[in-house]
């Protein structure tokens, strides 16, 4: 688990939202509290979260931009191709950070084990507040109306409450 943010991407049945805190921890230090975790990538068909190291964030966004790329904007596809050169290049492997990827239909938790995990109920969440932030969600998409945008704040808004690497500065987007 990474300390210092909190992203969740919540798929409902029109629509399908990620979104993420804004804080930059160094230590117990906080360095930013505005920090942009949130991407849209492909002519803005799908939106990236990431948590972790931030230059190891920024490499592995570039590397995803290029295989959606490489494969048409193919999501599923392009996941796979990122992980497995996260697993096997030399330098990748050593890059700490985790991503959520996600279009309208499907979304991905992408780690440098090479996992990449389609997961469960249409919620996914990482980082160190990730916990508190899925089981707000998943307390919310079961139990209310709310849509998956409205679902993403108040999941972040929760987390903010619990979790000290976490604040409220939230980035959502909607794809």
């Amino acid at each position: 688990m990474f300390e210092g943010t909190t992203v969740i991407c919540v798929k409902t049945n029109d629509k399908t939202a990620i979104g993420a805190d804004g804080q930059v921890t160094f230590g117990h230090t906080v360095l930013k509290n505005n920090a942009k975790k949130i991407r849209r990538l492909y002519n803005g068909e799908i939106v990236c979260g990431f948590a972790g190291s931030t230059a190891d964030a920024f490499t592995l966004i570039e590397r995803f931009e290029k295989k959606l790329n490489e494969h048409g904007g193919q999501l599923l596809r392009s996941c796979v191709e990122l992980a497995k050169d996260w697993r096997t290049d030399k330098y990748l492997k050593s890059l700490e950070a985790m991503m959520i990827a996600a279009n309208k239909d499907s979304m991905y938790i992408i780690t440098g084990n090479g996992d990449v995990v389609e997961p469960q109920h249409g919620i996914a969440a990482i980082g160190s507040g990730g916990p508190y932030a899925f089981a707000a969600a998943y307390a919310l998409k079961n139990n209310t109306d709310l849509d998956a945008t409205e679902i993403v704040k108040k999941a972040l808004d929760i987390a903010g409450e619990i979790c000290i690497y976490t604040n409220k500065e939230i980035i959502v987007e909607e794809v």
